[in-house]
């Protein structure tokens, strides 16, 4: 095994991580005290694990034979709730054995200002805002919509991306929106030889890249990566040299040419799916826990009233 790089950092909200729907429908129709009452009345009893938790426990496995003071990856939780009301957060934790020891917990205040701080590569939250946010500060960010945790598959670790707007800019989209499919394809074939720009994602994934390459290649190898694009040929030689070119190893390529991407990424058995359309996560979620990346010209907010 090569030698140690810095750990890859992933920032989460404590409603990915655990169920609290319960409260936060009461904080929505009652108000602050009364969800801190509802916390700190439930302290003992443990939270289900949420849409993240598999995810997270994968993450952490990673760390197996790496020293506590180095580890390859570090999960740090990010929480609306006052330390008060966290308590039965870290009980939970404590209880599943995941090795968490960083926190912030802003008391209601959005949380987000932090992430960067703690260096985070990545950020998961059901909260919208503050995901704009982050991804407004750089950090690769999603949106995760709450529901029962998914049914693991395997041990190995298995992360998917789409292309335009998450590991790259939203260049062709625009191309596409503008002058329709036949466009986007003459201008992505014009060129072919031209790298495209990094999207939000770029920085999570060459992170990605260095934890991977701290393992052995190959089937049995513990992460597993895979582009899943609507892009199709031509389109497809400007990605391949572009992450060439980028030194980035994807693991998998499916250009599916507007398939719906849900039944392939069920067959990659893809524990986590980014992508910046909301109607491509709507029809993932359902199979596979599939982050919204509200960036680029698909997510462009209407002018302010």
């Amino acid at each position: 095994m090569s030698e140690a790089v810095d750990p890859l950092i992933v920032a989460i909200s404590s409603r990915t991580l655990f169920d609290l729907e319960e409260g936060h429908v009461l904080f929505e129709r009652e108000g602050l005290d009364a969800y801190a009452e509802y916390q700190r009345s439930h302290e003992d009893r443990l939270l289900e694990p949420g849409v993240a938790f598999p995810l997270v426990r994968k993450l952490l496995a990673l760390n197996e034979g790496s020293p506590p003071e180095a580890p390859r990856v570090e999960v740090i939780l990010i929480s609306r709730n006052s330390a008060d009301t966290g308590l039965r957060i870290f009980n939970s934790i404590a209880h599943h054995g995941l090795a968490i020891r960083r926190a912030a917990f802003s008391n209601g205040a959005p949380p987000y200002p932090y992430i960067r701080p703690f260096g985070a590569d990545l950020f998961l939250s059901t909260n919208a805002e503050d995901v704009r946010n982050a991804l407004a500060a750089g950090v690769a960010a999603a949106t995760l919509l709450p529901s029962g945790a998914p049914q693991q598959r395997s041990d190995q670790l298995r992360i998917a991306f789409d292309g335009d707007a998450v590991i790259f800019d939203d260049e062709g989209e625009r191309i596409s929106r503008a002058g329709g499919l036949e466009a986007f394809a003459e201008h992505e074939r014009s060129r072919a030889a031209e790298a495209l720009s990094g999207g939000p994602f770029r920085g999570f994934l060459d992170a990605l890249h260095r934890l991977q390459a701290a393992f052995p290649t190959g089937q049995d190898a513990p992460i597993r990566t895979a582009l899943v694009t609507a892009r199709s040929v031509p389109a497809h030689e400007r990605v391949i040299r572009t992450l060439r070119g980028w030194g980035i190893r994807i693991d998998e390529a499916l250009f599916l040419g507007g398939r719906p991407k849900g039944p392939f990424l069920e067959a990659f058995g893809a524990d986590i799916f980014f992508d910046d359309s909301e109607h491509n996560i709507e029809s993932a979620r359902g199979l596979v826990t599939a982050g919204h990346v509200p960036h680029g010209v698909a997510n462009d907010l209407p002018a302010t009233r």
